[in-house]
């Protein structure tokens, strides 16, 4: 338990480490301890954390998670040197004052209870009293003195062996001395170099880690994608990794450190267990730490690049009122169709087989030229797997003999495999075959990726780098993180939503979500807020933190399609009330005008509720349905086919962006690979990470710079010709 000081003391560095007000992380962490959700604590409490968003609550809470563990650790440590008899006062001090789990551990090493080691064998022969005097570099005759320790009882058979001992003990000293450490270890990291080479008979035969053969860098600017790929290498026996070190600064750091008479005749003796000890016990562990620290760090980053594309593939705009056929390509098994409503329930299901082995064009022109005609389909969406182009070849000529407006898209549709196989798919269309089912979540992607993508495991969307090389705890809760996030800031109509997007709505858990649906389908549509109350398993406080998220369109009460929190119901009507107005005002041009008029400020202090919280009802009521995806960019449409053979070099193209990595991003520009823009060729500035300037499902502008017809391959840049010249 936290003392009142170490309290402040944490709130008050994590301030500082944070750039935020002590006020603002205590009330953050207060409203943490009392149960309530990030999102909630984000939309609902503006006013008690300064507007803070999801993140940077979230920042918060791991900040105060972590500075916990360090203070229980830290408790832990005092205590066990404590039990031993050999805490001292400064020792103590410098254990409270650390600010990383790794200091502490450094400070506690010389006392951790260790597996028989050189060190303490020769400590059980009876060799500490001369290390304790050798280590004072007195300038005697060793040898006279290590003749004191040779005994036949204590197996100290030799002078040799006794002065050995003797060594290993002062290796173990100088090992485990903190502050040597943390020396050796700033100045390995700040000079020495990860270098990495071709294991003798490895076989590369893709060649894939070609450019690490022969590869050193140094450590402080080593990229995180490097050092995932060599780890990777490593790991797959192809590659041998390791940390070189800058062994003369660091052999004179120790020389200088611990044999401060020199010229004295104990002072080689010295020099040798020094040597030892960094050979046999600092470098090894050395290298661990560092290693995995630059892992660490690595993996964050990937971990935060593939959270901002799935957070950008998720907030694509839905296309709202298309009935849509979505095909799953394939050769074989033939390509299966499903036309959607524009609610997303499924009208028809057919296959058809345009490319080989049976290549039967005609029949399955007709057959699509047919639904269209009968469902009025406006919108084609194509997977992007196995035989995706032929199929858009295909769908390109069949829609030129239409007479109608007719577009399609190319879907990614990583990860609808996974979820026409699931549990999940079988309950939702127990008649279809999973070929079918993906055709429907390939349609329902377009439609509303939201929706339909919170059904599949987040790493599925083949967004990421390196997701299968980092921790997968850490990538699975940075991932729901994003997923509650973008649902929360998007709301859910609760009397259409699917168990599977309920569950990500802050407070609701998987069972509760089954259990507002059940209840949907028992008694039909909800028609208030209020209903939900009555849920199986949603008490009142699930009920507070879910309920701002959870909309119903037309209800009885207007307020209930708003993102206006029911706590503020009065104040809202209230609010109302001195405009002339009432909740039935909802979305007129003449309630939009007067609240447009209104002074925050002045009405604040009027209605006695803070200015924060009024800004966003205002906002509420202007926009009662807002959809924040509908601001976004549109995808891009085609209504043609470009082939790689098209290409050249200088050609404007308008593509999509698929996925951004650490060194560029890459775009959709109709043919059948995506193309890669540098991140040097983003734009004509310096651009840190590629993340900085462009994101998952933005619509660009790129010029073919370089083609591999080859390798399939397309270098693109956004430069236009002007910016290059």
């Amino acid at each position: 338990m936290l003392t009142e000081e170490q309290k402040r003391i944490i709130l008050s560095n994590l301030a500082q480490q944070l750039q935020l007000k002590p006020a603002q992380i205590n009330n953050v962490v207060t409203l943490l301890q009392e149960g309530n959700t990030v999102p909630f604590i984000a939309r609902y409490r503006k006013e008690m954390t300064g507007e803070l968003d999801e993140v940077t609550i979230r920042n918060i809470s791991e900040g105060w998670t972590y500075a916990q563990n360090l203070e229980a650790r830290k408790q832990e440590v005092i205590r066990l040197i404590q039990e031993q008899n050999k805490l001292t006062e400064p020792l103590q001090k410098k254990i409270e004052q650390a600010k990383k789990l790794q200091e502490v551990e450094d400070l506690y090493r010389p006392y951790k209870q260790k597996r028989r080691t050189k060190a303490t064998v020769a400590k059980e022969k009876g060799l500490e009293p001369f290390a304790e005097w050798l280590f004072q570099l007195p300038n005697e005759n060793v040898e006279q003195k290590a003749a004191e320790f040779v005994s036949a009882e204590k197996e100290v058979k030799t002078i040799e062996a006794a002065i050995e001992g003797a060594q290993d003990i002062i290796a173990e000293w100088i090992s485990d001395n903190a502050d040597m450490r943390k020396k050796v270890r700033d100045v390995t990291f700040r000079d020495g170099k990860l270098v990495s080479s071709l294991k003798d008979k490895a076989e590369d035969e893709k060649k894939i880690y070609q450019m690490y053969y022969e590869y050193e860098e140094p450590l402080r600017t080593v990229v995180p994608h490097r050092i995932l790929a060599m780890n990777r290498g490593e790991k797959e026996d192809i590659l041998k990794v390791k940390v070189e070190a800058p062994l003369e600064k660091l052999d004179q750091l120790l020389k200088k450190t611990f044999i401060l008479k020199p010229h004295v005749s104990t002072a080689s003796y010295i020099e040798s267990a020094v040597e030892d000890a960094y050979k046999r016990l600092i470098e090894p562990s050395i290298e661990r730490e560092i290693r995995k620290e630059l892992t660490e760090k690595a993996e964050d980053q990937a971990i935060h690049i593939f959270s901002e594309n799935l957070k950008h593939l998720l907030l694509q705009p839905p296309l709202k009122g298309k009935v849509v056929l979505g095909v799953d390509p394939a050769y074989r098994t033939g390509c299966k169709l499903a036309v959607v409503d524009q609610t997303g329930k499924v009208l028809h299901i057919a296959v058809i087989y345009p490319t080989p082995p049976k290549s039967e064009v005609a029949k399955a022109k007709d057959t699509v030229v047919s639904l269209i005609k009968e469902y009025s389909i406006e919108m084609i969406a194509i997977g992007n797997g196995t035989a995706s182009r032929e199929t858009e070849q295909f769908i390109v000529d069949t829609i030129k003999e239409v007479n109608e407006d007719v577009f399609y898209l190319i879907v990614n549709e990583a990860g609808a495999s996974v979820y026409s196989a699931s549990d999940l798919a079988r309950e939702e269309f127990p008649d279809l075959q999973v070929e079918e089912r993906s055709a429907v979540s390939i349609a329902r992607r377009l439609q509303d990726p939201l929706a339909e993508l919170v059904k599949i495991d987040p790493k599925s969307v083949g967004v990421g780098q390196y997701q299968h090389d980092v921790s997968q705890k850490n990538l699975n809760d940075s991932l729901t993180f994003v997923v509650e996030t973008v649902v929360n800031q998007v709301g859910v109509n609760v009397n259409t939503a699917s168990a599977s997007l309920l569950q990500y709505v802050a407070g609701l858990s998987k069972s509760v979500a089954q259990n507002i649906v059940k209840k949907r389908e028992e008694e039909g549509s909800f028609i208030s807020r209020k209903q939900l109350k009555k849920i199986p398993r949603l008490g009142a406080k699930t009920y507070e933190q879910c309920i701002g998220f959870l909309r119903i369109p037309d209800g009885e009460q207007p307020l209930d399609q708003t993102a206006i929190h029911p706590e503020s119901y009065e104040d809202t009507v209230r609010l109302l009330e001195t405009l002339g107005c009432t909740v039935n005002d909802l979305g007129t041009e003449q309630l939009k005008e007067k609240l447009e008029d209104v002074e925050i400020k002045e009405a604040s202090q009027q209605l006695e509720v803070g200015e924060l919280t009024l800004r966003d009802i205002i906002d509420a009521l202007i926009r009662p349905r807002r959809d924040p995806r509908d601001e976004l960019m549109k995808p891009l449409l085609r209504t043609d086919i470009l082939k790689m053979e098209d290409l050249q070099k200088g050609m404007q193209l308008e593509g999509t962006i698929r996925n951004v990595v650490d060194f560029g991003a890459f775009v959709d520009i109709g043919v059948k690979q995506d193309g890669l823009v540098h991140i040097s060729k983003l734009t004509n500035r310096f651009v840190k990470h590629p993340l900085d300037v462009v994101h998952v499902g933005q619509v660009v502008t790129v010029w073919v710079e370089e083609i591999d017809l080859q390798r399939g391959r397309a270098a693109l840049t956004m430069l236009s010709p002007e910016q290059t010249v």
